[in-house]
């Protein structure tokens, strides 16, 4: 380890602590200092990964998965790094690597677990390459930052074809992911819900109604929320790819309830040399792990049915789930710990994350596109408790300037007798509130954040969700654990 790259990591390290110091977050600041200082220090550092490198892409979902997958590898024994706070640019990603090296340079990880900004991804993979890639899903999401869905496609491509042998784990229901992994000619394998969860469904936007091969509309069985569902192109063929993991048996009572039907673990879709090759490593890899020894044509002839049970809400997270659960398989673990993690897990940095202040109970998520907004509103209609919502709408530079993407989300659902009210937050409170006024729907208006949580823990019902979009996430977050540490609402 060069001198350079020693100084790099304790100005990092430094900054790091200051930054806690603080109240701030910092990372993203420590990641630009180190490679600043040294810009080969991750390239460096990721090359001391004595294991598998997995990145997790994709508009909703990312920070999740990514933190199932390091948490369920952990489970395992396995040491992991993983950018775990959500800082998903180069600057974040270099971060994670530079804040988990010793003064000396050295890292000491079985495997790396990395989040990754989809329109950062070209910037990332020339310092590492990946052995596999989720692909959670593609929706219209930051229209100044990332342009229209074919910007992000076209970058995710270029960065995919930067990673040669990288298999992709890709959302089969997801008709632009999927055409994206099977044009990218690399390995691939699925998951998905070839199930009916939904009756008809909502009347929401949904993105990529039309065949990127030949333009055709597509026809779909059904959709289980966007554009996410089974579906065909009557023009040139294209269609849902088969499910190599697929929930079923699925209740959305009490939690998440569903069962993975595993068609076996080497459903990686490859061919000659390269098919052996793979076969013969995820057999190694699941000894190796403490996994099953069966042999790849026993693996292949039998399904495997797995129940999976969690305690957290929202369907949008049975896809986490199984993403987390494919790639994991797919790389030869046998998951003994699997469901104890779940059982254990406590998401974190608002996604679904729960606190509990003066005995009344908060729920933090994250809102950020048209597409995930909608499941949000799914998740709390819902639960048919009384309850207040407070919905903070930021425009800085991360969240995108340009929200008229608030005019794509079905507000009109939340006239539902059993919410309470609506308080309005943020730097676009005003836009917000005028959103809802189109559909008819009051909403109080308090711009700071601090003051409308207070307001509606002394005089709501108890039960409060708080719906913000990404520049507003941190500071909400430390807002409410610093009530729950005081104790009084």
């Amino acid at each position: 380890m060069s001198l350079r790259s020693r100084i790099a990591i304790l100005t990092a390290r430094l900054l790091s602590r200051v930054s806690i110091a603080l109240g701030k977050q910092g990372v993203t600041m420590c990641g630009k200092i180190a490679m600043k200082i040294d810009p080969d220090i991750l390239k460096t550092l990721a090359s001391q990964v004595r294991g598998d490198v997995i990145v997790t892409c994709g508009t909703n979902g990312k920070t999740t998965t990514n933190n199932l997958i390091a948490s369920a590898l952990e489970a395992e024994g396995r040491k992991v790094i993983c950018n775990r706070t959500g800082s998903n640019m180069l600057m974040g990603v270099a971060a994670a690597f530079v804040l988990a090296a010793d003064l000396n340079g050295r890292i000491d990880a079985d495997n790396a677990v990395i989040e990754i900004d989809e329109a950062s991804t070209v910037r990332v993979f020339p310092h590492f390459t990946p052995r596999y890639m989720v692909l959670t899903n593609l929706f219209r999401d930051q229209l100044d930052r990332y342009g229209e869905i074919d910007t992000t496609m076209d970058l995710l491509s270029r960065a995919i074809e930067m990673a040669p042998g990288m298999i992709v784990v890709v959302n089969g229901d997801d008709s632009l992911s999927a055409y994206l992994a099977e044009e990218s000619g690399h390995p691939v394998v699925t998951y998905g819900i070839s199930e009916k969860v939904y009756g008809e469904g909502s009347t929401e936007i949904r993105e990529g109604q039309f065949c990127k091969k030949c333009g055709s509309r597509l026809v779909y069985d059904f959709y289980h929320y966007s554009q996410l569902g089974v579906y065909h192109c009557p023009g040139c063929g294209f269609q849902r790819p088969e499910i190599d993991f697929d929930a079923c048996h699925i209740s959305l009572k009490e939690g998440l309830s569903f069962d993975v039907k595993e068609r076996g673990s080497s459903t990686v879709r490859l061919t000659g040399s390269l098919a052996r090759s793979s076969a013969r490593r995820s057999v190694e890899n699941s000894a190796g792990a403490g996994g099953f020894s069966k042999t790849i044509s026993e693996m292949e002839m039998r399904p495997l049915l797995r129940p999976v049970r969690a305690q957290y809400r929202g369907f949008y997270n049975i896809y986490n789930i199984l993403a987390c659960y494919s790639v994991l398989r797919t790389a030869g673990f046998s998951l003994s710990g699997f469901d104890e993690m779940l059982a254990s897990y406590n998401p974190e940095n608002g996604r679904n994350e729960r606190f509990h202040v003066g005995g009344k109970q908060v729920l933090l998520n994250l809102a950020k596109n048209p597409a995930g907004f909608n499941q949000n509103i799914t998740d709390v209609c819902q639960d048919r408790t009384d309850k207040d919502i407070i919905i903070v709408i930021n425009d800085n530079a991360q969240d995108g300037t340009d929200i008229s993407w608030l005019w794509d989300v079905d507000f009109d659902r939340f006239a539902d007798p059993s919410i309470r009210s609506i308080t309005v937050s943020g730097i676009r409170c005003h836009d917000m509130r005028l959103r809802l006024k189109y559909v008819g729907i009051h909403a109080d208006l308090e711009a700071d954040v601090k003051t409308a949580i207070e307001k509606r823990l002394k005089d709501g019902c108890g039960n409060l969700y708080v719906l913000v979009n990404y520049t507003a996430l941190y500071r909400t977050h430390i807002i409410l654990k610093e009530m729950e540490k005081g104790g009084k609402a």
